[in-house]
């Protein structure tokens, strides 16, 4: 059984009164440093010494000299057998090009392509056709460069609060949480996971399909760790039962962590981190073992933690360099 006692979570009391003891002792994490926050140090390279320094500009007036003298590179003859052959040009696959250029998640993009709306040099493309610096990629009377995958997408926290849904289209009009995140116009924001209605934390959004696909995608086993009030007290049974498995109607579902994180009265806080996103996952698996969910807040999702100063309802782009730590992670 993995449930143990720890400190309570500052992102997910929302009251005194409801805020788990102050005494226990917090154990070691297994999760891994969270990108934000708090920033990583910044680690400085040594400085170089007057030596190194002149030792390496010496190096580079010597190749400029050289380069000088030559004129241009040396051309391999034909049967030179020290000539190396040009390289292939470099390709990937269609859905995962449309998708790192923001036009939605990769099996948004599987599906387009599905449906023939994609051309390649004027041809309709298919399912694992692969394109090159050279081809046309249309979708629709939009030209798709390859070039475009290679940007650094952009990525947005939001901390979503109850009462919002995570749709653009809702038949009864409630508020999206998409409302609140910046317009554009050559790409679009592709949500990272969903909250239900009466959920609320962390969300997060991207222009990258290819990197939504990453953080989503089961096979991938991205963490997912929520703040939970229930209605009464687990029992010890109950608590191994959670990190056991418990059978819903989509699977067996289990708890890769569980902790108990005090409070006052009838509630009582526990800290869940699980790998899948089914809908309304620990709500039906509190359920499955006679218990109520009065409360549930997301507070992180793989390494990126819910940052204490995100109020609820605002969003927090990540800057250039976060951005390019989290690719590095999630690769």
């Amino acid at each position: 059984m993995k449930a143990k006692s720890q400190q309570s979570s500052k992102a997910a009391t929302p009251s005194r009164s409801t805020r788990p003891s102050r005494g226990a002792k917090s154990p070691k994490s297994p999760l891994r440093p969270p990108l934000v926050p708090p920033a990583s140090p910044r680690v400085r390279p040594a400085p170089k010494t007057a030596q190194s320094a002149q030792s390496t500009q010496s190096t580079k007036l010597t190749g400029l000299a050289e380069t000088l003298r030559s004129g241009r590179k040396k051309t391999p003859a034909i049967g030179d057998i020290n000539a190396r052959p040009e390289a292939a040009p470099e390709t990937q696959k269609l859905q995962k090009l449309l998708a790192q250029a923001g036009l939605g998640s990769r099996r948004e993009m599987e599906e387009l392509i599905i449906a023939g709306q994609a051309t390649i040099n004027g041809k309709i493309a298919h399912i694992g056709d692969r394109v090159g610096p050279e081809d046309v990629v249309r979708v629709g009377k939009r030209v798709i460069h390859s070039r475009s995958g290679k940007r650094t997408p952009r990525v947005m926290l939001y901390h979503k609060p109850e009462g919002e849904i995570v749709s653009r289209d809702d038949p009864q009009g409630r508020p999206s949480v998409f409302d609140k995140l910046p317009q554009m116009q050559s790409s679009k924001w592709i949500a990272i996971g969903r909250l239900d209605y009466n959920t609320s934390g962390l969300l997060i959004f991207t222009t990258d399909g290819e990197l939504a696909n990453r953080l989503m995608h089961p096979r991938f086993e991205v963490e997912r760790e929520y703040a939970v009030r229930i209605i009464g007290r687990l029992a010890p049974e109950q608590s191994e039962l959670l990190t056991i498995g418990v059978k819903l109607e989509d699977g067996v579902a289990k708890f890769e962590y569980l902790s108990d994180e005090g409070g006052e009265g009838s509630n009582h806080w526990y800290r869940v981190i699980l790998k899948e996103g089914k809908n309304r996952e620990v709500r039906r698996m509190f359920e499955a073992v006679g218990m109520t969910v009065s409360r549930l807040m997301r507070v992180r999702f793989g390494p990126i933690n819910l940052p204490p100063r995100l109020k609820r309802g605002r969003c927090l782009e990540l800057t250039e360099t976060e951005i390019r730590r989290l690719l590095e992670l999630v690769a």
